[in-house]
C-alpha cells in the first residue's frame, strides 16, 4: 500500500508543483493577449507566457531532483520511486499547466470569473493535462509508471490536496479564495 500510494504521489510531484510555481513568477503578458470570444476573455489575466514557461521549467527541474532522490528515499521507505526520463518530465510538468489553461478557457465559457469556483475541474485540469501529454511524450513510461491504480490514488488524494493547499495559502494570504 505504501508503495502504491508514495508511487504515484511522487509520480506526479513535477505536475503538482508547476501551477503553484507559475503563480509566484507569474505576471507579464497574458497568453490569450486580451482577445475576446462570446464578449468574454478567452482565459484572462491569470494565464502568462511566462508563468507558463516558469511554471514549466520548475516541473522539469523537480522531476530531475526527484531522480538523483528517489534511490535515497525509495531505501530509506522500502519502495521503489519510478524515474523521470525528460519527455516525461515535460509531459507531466507542461501538461499540468495546460490542463489548466484549458480549464480556464471551459471556465471564461461558463460565465465564470477569474477565481470562482469550479469544482472538480479546479482539482483534476491538471492531473488530466499532464497524464495526456505524458502519454503523449513518453507512452511507454506513463503507461508502466501510472498503472490503474496510481490513477485512481491520483484521483482521490489529489482534490483532497489541492483544497488543503489552497485553504492554506488562503489563510496565509497568499491566495484570495480558498479553492
Amino acid at each position: 500500500m505504501l508503495e502504491l500510494i508514495a508511487g504515484a504521489l511522487w509520480a506526479m510531484l513535477p505536475a503538482y508543483v508547476p501551477n503553484n510555481a507559475a503563480v509566484l513568477a507569474g505576471g507579464g503578458r497574458p497568453i490569450d493577449g486580451g482577445r475576446t470570444l462570446g464578449g468574454a476573455r478567452l482565459l484572462g489575466d491569470g494565464k502568462t507566457w511566462r508563468g507558463t514557461a516558469v511554471g514549466t521549467a520548475i516541473g522539469v527541474a523537480l522531476a530531475l531532483v526527484l531522480d538523483a532522490a528517489a534511490p535515497a528515499v525509495g531505501d530509506a521507505l522500502g519502495i521503489t520511486l519510478p524515474g523521470f526520463p525528460i519527455n516525461a518530465a515535460v509531459g507531466l510538468a507542461l501538461g499540468a499547466m495546460l490542463g489548466d489553461i484549458g480549464a480556464s478557457f471551459v471556465k471564461r465559457r461558463s460565465g465564470r470569473e477569474r477565481g470562482a469556483a469550479f469544482p472538480g475541474l479546479d482539482q483534476l485540469d491538471f492531473v488530466v493535462g499532464a497524464l495526456l501529454l505524458a502519454l503523449l511524450f513518453a507512452p511507454d513510461w506513463t503507461l508502466s509508471v501510472f498503472t490503474l491504480a496510481r490513477v485512481a490514488v491520483v484521483v482521490v488524494v489529489t482534490p483532497l490536496l489541492h483544497l488543503g493547499t489552497n485553504g492554506i495559502a488562503y489563510w496565509l494570504g497568499v491566495k484570495d479564495e480558498p479553492w
